[in-house]
């Protein structure tokens, strides 16, 4: 069944190619011939906006049998769904403890919840508790969904209540970039993860942070197949960073945080 919202940003950035089912064994050859080392997937739950249903709602499990096919270069997310309540807060711990998940993901906008909802603080407070990461889109998002569910300002108030839990920010907060690099600053426990923005677009703002004070707090992503790890690759080398700075981004950082 094809879904309206996801259909038009496929069509409108010309992804229909690459959106098609891939295998984990060609995964995993992408990466090679990429030089990605690892990749997180995560059991994404997100939810149409307009018609009030389920887009993907992807169990666990499912990804974790993909994972374990490629033990060492795939590590699963466990996707938030706020109406699965303690029921899913208690899945995340067993996705974490059972099925080594190295930490949790939310696509808030079709859920129409803003990221500080309370909704979703059961699910912080477990991810504090098992020392993993979580990790947000943050900004507009492409879709027909609320950009204000995602604003950076609000993570403000999860980092003020968590001062212990590891928060990634994806997307690069973008448009409110400054505001998120305000935030990532402000707070040791958060991060700017770049996924599913190419770095030929991101905001100038955002590179000077990940060159100066913010160095080891910026994370590179691609969102695939929204991105192609190899376009990614040759555009970072023409920002020419310095060789640390350029490893904290692609590699170091996420290391540290996910503790892979």
């Amino acid at each position: 069944m094809e879904i309206e919202e996801l259909a038009v940003v496929v069509k409108w950035w010309h992804m229909e190619e690459r959106w098609k089912t891939k295998t984990v064994e060609e995964i995993g050859a992408m990466m090679d011939e990429s030089g990605v080392k690892k990749s997180l997937v995560p059991a994404v739950q997100m939810k149409s906006f307009m018609n009030q249903t389920m887009i993907n709602e992807y169990d666990f499990r499912h990804v974790a049998s993909m994972i374990n096919k490629l033990p060492g270069k795939l590590y699963g997310l466990y996707g938030i769904n706020p109406y699965h309540r303690m029921k899913g807060v208690k899945e995340l711990e067993i996705a974490v403890k059972q099925f080594g998940f190295v930490g949790a993901h939310l696509h808030t906008y079709g859920f129409g919840l803003p990221l500080n909802h309370r909704d979703y603080y059961p699910y912080y407070a477990k991810c504090e508790e098992l020392g993993v990461p979580v990790v947000m889109q943050v900004g507009h998002s492409a879709e027909s969904m609320p950009n204000e569910c995602g604003r950076p300002v609000l993570v403000d108030d999860i980092s003020l209540y968590f001062r212990e839990l590891k928060i990634v920010c994806s997307h690069t907060g973008w448009p409110w970039v400054e505001e998120l690099v305000s935030i990532a600053w402000k707070h040791a426990n958060v991060y700017i993860g770049t996924a599913a923005h190419a770095p030929r677009y991101w905001d100038p703002s955002l590179i000077a942070f990940l060159s100066t004070r913010g160095k080891g707090k910026v994370m590179w992503g691609s969102d695939y197949p929204v991105l192609l790890s190899k376009e990614c690759m040759d555009q970072i080398d023409s920002i020419k960073l310095k060789e640390d700075t350029k490893s904290l981004l692609l590699y170091d950082v996420a290391a540290k945080v996910f503790k892979l």
